[in-house]
């Protein structure tokens, strides 16, 4: 996608690749880059904002543009629905008896989502946080740059232990959840409204504890931190690119590019290209990645190709490799994943895999399995965006079959762990020493299980991992739907 196709009396939606999670504890994703397409019908512009005009837009959306239309329910009742989502959910509930929409389709603010795709704005503590049921206590995954957590001194690796509105508030997470699970520990954290304010109780990585107030605001996220995001990691004579991508936004464009530029100039051709925490977002940043990857391809070379349902082929588009000024032509990729890395992050990861085969690999754990992505029709009066699923992505052999994560895809794929005790992009962090073993060439130890961790928390196949988990919002915001644990 990312790109617009003329056509008479289009409409302009918003393609997304992004990784979320949905209502009643279920996972879920979303998808993009911009795509002109042609509703027929285009559902009719009406000034009511009342229930049931929200809920014939949102059903007339999923009528023409949802990719599984075998799979949508038919004969359910809106008016036995008091709010759009309920009535969405049960629409697809087919689909996602199935597992192919986990969540995937549903209905945000324009506003919102704009905001943040646009240049990573949000309201929060600017933090990712994990659950840990062994310790009982919030790990802080990632803290971003201008955030008021890290404002406050709280960054990777610190534990938070209790929450409250005050100092004589204070209640424990392991008596939060025992009392009301892992919600209750979202609740506790409370609206993401700037001017909240919230006292934590914090464990820091180098000892000690401490009660810190933190209060909400405004702040754009910055897609590749100034801290770790991209540099060189220099190691036994050769040199290694590193690059963390937090989210695929616009204002990430031109970060990469920069990457990209100091990788070409210093000669880079084995990289390593963390995606862990990174649930997706737009398709066309998604693109560009593949263009900086592909500075030894030719524009006849497929990078990846998106597929609509029968009815709307003619918006089936491919990109062609584009080679950029700053592009580099890789010999090696170490891509370093998680069950947060979803859609946009394994769409790079899926069409890369054809050109360089076991010259790339996946480290970490199972990615988390999205190979669809959305389109968004707005009912703009109301400030309704809905989110459909209406494309696979696949890459140039056609894959596109990943629901279980892309660990059996890749057959020298590397188990390695996620330390919150170093750094990002640490050396000694055990998922970037992993990738630099395999950059060296040496061998990988344990290799990620096939449809891993990540398809159990999704499919019940398997018991759920032990190991902290990120908290999800029932309700989740445009950036939380994106950034899985971001509060």
């Amino acid at each position: 996608m990312g790109k617009s196709k003329p056509s008479v009396a289009a409409v302009t939606l918003a393609a997304l690749m992004l990784a979320s999670c949905g209502g009643g504890g279920s996972s879920s994703s979303t998808g993009g880059g911009p795509v002109t397409v042609a509703p027929t019908p285009t559902p009719t512009p009406t000034a009511s904002c009342g229930l049931a005009s929200r809920q014939a837009f949102a059903k007339a959306v999923i009528d023409e543009w949802y990719l599984f239309p075998s799979d949508v329910a038919t004969g359910v009742n809106a008016a036995s629905h008091s709010d759009v989502e309920s009535y969405i959910d049960a629409l697809v509930a087919p689909a996602r008896a199935l597992g192919k929409d986990r969540y995937f389709t549903y209905i945000t603010s324009i506003a919102e989502e704009e905001a943040f795709f646009t240049s990573g704005s949000s309201a929060g503590f600017g933090i990712r946080m994990a659950y840990d049921p062994v310790g009982e206590r919030v790990i802080v995954a990632e803290a971003y740059e201008g955030a008021p957590a890290l404002n406050a001194g709280i960054d990777r690796g610190t534990a938070i232990v209790a929450i409250g509105t005050g100092s004589g508030t204070m209640r424990t997470i392991a008596s939060i959840v025992a009392a009301e699970g892992t919600a209750g520990i979202t609740n506790a954290l409370g609206p993401n409204d700037p001017g909240v304010s919230r006292v934590l109780r914090v464990s820091d990585p180098g000892g000690g504890t401490r009660d810190v107030t933190v209060v909400k605001a405004d702040y754009d996220l910055d897609p590749i931190s100034d801290r770790y995001g991209a540099k060189i990691i220099s190691e036994g004579g050769r040199n290694y690119g590193y690059i963390n991508l937090r989210t695929f936004i616009a204002s990430a464009n031109p970060q990469l590019r920069a990457a990209f530029l100091n990788f070409r100039n210093q000669g880079v051709t084995d990289v390593i290209i963390d995606f862990r925490y990174n649930g997706g977002g737009l398709v066309s940043t998604a693109e560009l990645m593949g263009d900086l990857l592909g500075r030894n391809r030719n524009s006849s070379e497929l990078f990846s190709q998106t597929s609509f349902r029968s009815s709307k082929s003619a918006e089936n588009d491919r990109h062609f490799f584009t080679a950029q000024p700053e592009s580099i032509a890789p010999t090696r990729i170490a891509f370093i994943g998680t069950g947060s890395t979803a859609s946009a992050s394994e769409l790079v990861i899926n069409s890369m895999l054809p050109y360089l085969g076991t010259s790339m690999t996946l480290v970490g754990n199972n990615t988390y399995g999205k190979p669809v992505g959305q389109i968004a029709l707005d009912k703009a009066e109301c400030d309704d965006r809905m989110r459909v699923i209406a494309f696979a992505t696949g890459n140039a052999t056609g894959q596109s079959d990943y629901y279980d994560g892309l660990a059996s895809k890749i057959t020298n794929s590397c188990a390695a762990g996620d330390d919150p005790t170093f750094p990002l992009g640490d050396a000694r962090e055990p998922s970037v020493r992993a990738a630099i073993d395999f950059l060296a060439g040496r061998s990988c130890t344990t290799r990620i299980a096939d449809a891993g961790a990540g398809v159990a928390a999704r499919r019940s196949v398997a018991p759920a991992p032990a190991g902290p988990q990120m908290l999800v919002a029932d309700r989740p915001s445009a950036a939380q739907r994106e950034l899985p644990g971001l509060f």
